[in-house]
């Protein structure tokens, strides 16, 4: 092995995705292994989150900051990472992190804290179809955050609550002001506590399956699906399949932003 062959032989690869929400960091050798996976609130100060990200990815396996070939950040303040040398859209990061582990015709839900998005990849990896929401909070994470709030509930009671519920209560609105009225005429006449978090879900599954038609396997990925199981239970329900989540769905835009920057260095 040449100097230059040992050198890229110890060369890491990393992809940031700094999500509204959270940030998530993926750390790669160059074989394509995940060396660490870091996730933290994004907070205010997104180039801060990076930075710190990054910085206890690289304690964890013993490197030195800086020693990353390449790379990339992704999603929606990419922009801010200041010691990216590229970006790229969530768009192409989750579908290239998905294809990673499910190589054939897929569509994807994807569920974060502040969006949804449905996409549709070919047999080979190429992009078809996509569809965004991120007007509204309808169907993210953050519906969820301010059911739980109404229902004085922490965030990790929610998935235990809905998948024990003896029934659904009926949220007929995707809005999040109107849903916590409704919650509130709700308690008032009684409804148990578990019926109104497990229509909360069905809610959310809901306004995700209103964007596109999905077609082929199915794959959920996203923050409120890996802290979310019951939501994956009520999607495979509603649509009559099994729909499947990839190992830690929460990285999966991170793990394709590494992925894209190992790619775009050889």
């Amino acid at each position: 092995m040449t100097g230059q062959d040992a050198n890229t032989a110890n060369e890491l690869y990393c992809g940031v995705d700094v999500g509204a929400s959270a940030t998530k960091l993926v750390l790669l050798d160059a074989g394509g292994e995940v060396l660490a996976r870091i996730v933290h609130p994004s907070g205010i100060d997104y180039r801060a989150t990076a930075h710190r990200c990054r910085d206890e990815a690289l304690a964890a396996i013993g490197a030195e900051a800086g020693r990353p070939a390449a790379t990339i950040a992704t999603g929606y303040g990419r922009h801010n990472v200041d010691f990216a040398s590229g970006s790229l859209t969530e768009i192409h990061c989750h579908g290239v992190g998905c294809f990673h582990s499910s190589p054939r015709a897929i569509s994807i839900i994807d569920i974060g804290g502040q969006d949804n998005k449905v996409i549709r990849l070919e047999p080979d990896g190429r992009r078809a179809n996509f569809k965004m929401n991120r007007k509204c909070a309808a169907g993210t994470g953050a519906f969820l955050e301010e059911i739980a709030l109404r229902l004085g509930l922490q965030l990790e009671e929610l998935d235990p609550l809905a998948q024990g519920a003896d029934e659904t209560v009926k949220l007929s609105s995707f809005c999040t002001v109107f849903a916590k009225t409704e919650i509130l005429a709700h308690l008032r006449q009684g409804a148990p506590v578990a019926g109104i978090v497990r229509g909360a879900f069905v809610s959310v599954v809901t306004r995700v399956l209103e964007m596109d038609s999905l077609l082929g396997d199915v794959l959920a990925t996203g923050g409120v699906v890996a802290h979310n199981p019951g939501i994956v239970a009520i999607l495979s329900e509603k649509l009559g399949r099994d729909v499947k989540v990839p190992p830690h769905p929460q990285f999966t835009g991170a793990l394709g932003a590494a992925l894209s920057a190992m790619s775009h260095t050889h």
